[in-house]
């Protein structure tokens, strides 16, 4: 009776640990937003994240047509190739779609994506990281080898052998995100984790006899926060890319639903005499990732972190 109580007494304090951590770290990263937009790069990429963010949410409510209806005129003709013009501000396709629409409803489906995957990418790095730095020892260089092995193939190419392998599908692509960019997040908290886990209120945490999951999770990951955040918008800024990729590929969503990679890539035939069909999805994209990294920059501005190389 007694060691139940005491397993669920521990099991309870595992809990609280983790949500006391979670949401001290919410309330940092609000902090770390602040602070950025006390730089000039943060004022200018936070509006623009938040812009594609709304975009993405009402942006198919919004749209002047159904993204995926051939619009006709009156003599039920397909307006195929129509340059831009009072009633399709941005013209239609080469099925005759308008490209506004398109792009107002495809914009959903990008950040959907890669939101998810670099946010599974981050969550799977910062739990791998941080209990195999924390750990050390053995542990520690076997789970870094395996980290360096995965980091030894490039992103695009790794993401081509596990679609072409399980399919393309949103779940698929999700996890196949979150897999190529867990092992980058992983060295980087590794790393954090090393340099903390030394200071005085870890060793103190230890002499309280608290454990593992606790010091991680409640003493730890409040303070990677600002290095995590800045992580997390570089990891959004390549899913981005990733999945523009995959969607140009034509590993993506599937046609004819709208999708920026897929819009870009279904245009290259008409650049020359329709330029519109591609150029529309493109500045949505590089809006989009320039949006992410000013934002990035600002937050590492703000807290005199060093610019990192990244070899994705």
């Amino acid at each position: 009776m007694a060691s139940s109580a005491t397993t669920s007494q521990q099991g309870s304090r595992f809990g609280q640990a983790i949500v006391n951590g979670v949401a001290a770290s919410g309330r940092m990263l609000r902090n770390e937003l602040a602070l950025a937009l006390r730089t000039t790069a943060g004022k200018i990429g936070l509006p623009l994240v938040i812009f594609h963010l709304i975009l993405a949410t009402v942006g198919p409510l919004l749209a002047p047509y159904s993204a995926t209806d051939f619009q006709r005129d009156e003599d039920n003709r397909v307006l195929q190739l129509q340059s831009p013009n009072t009633t399709y501000w941005l013209g239609t396709d080469n099925a005759g779609r308008d490209v506004l629409s398109r792009v107002m409803s495809g914009a959903s489906s990008i950040i959907a994506v890669s939101v998810a995957g670099a946010g599974l990418g981050i969550f799977l790095g910062t739990v791998v990281g941080m209990s195999s730095g924390y750990k050390g020892g053995r542990t520690d260089e076997i789970v870094m080898r395996v980290m360096d092995g995965l980091m030894s193939f490039p992103s695009l190419l790794l993401a081509l052998l596990v679609l072409s392998t399980l399919g393309a599908n949103h779940e698929n692509i999700i996890a196949t995100i979150g897999v190529v960019f867990m092992p980058r997040v992983a060295r980087v908290l590794r790393s954090v984790t090393l340099s903390l886990k030394t200071l005085e209120f870890v060793q103190s945490a230890r002499l309280r006899g608290e454990p593992a999951l606790y010091i991680i999770f409640r003493e730890i990951l409040p303070n990677a926060i600002p290095v995590l955040a800045v992580e997390a918008s570089v990891r959004l800024s390549y899913a981005i890319l990733l999945a523009s990729s995959l969607g140009f590929l034509g590993l993506g969503v599937q046609p004819p639903s709208p999708d920026w990679g897929l819009m870009i890539s279904e245009s290259r035939n008409f650049l020359v005499d329709a330029p519109w069909i591609g150029l529309a999805p493109a500045a949505g994209v590089a809006s989009l990732v320039v949006g992410v990294n000013l934002l990035t920059d600002g937050l590492r501005q703000a807290r005199g972190l060093p610019v990192g190389g990244d070899h994705d």
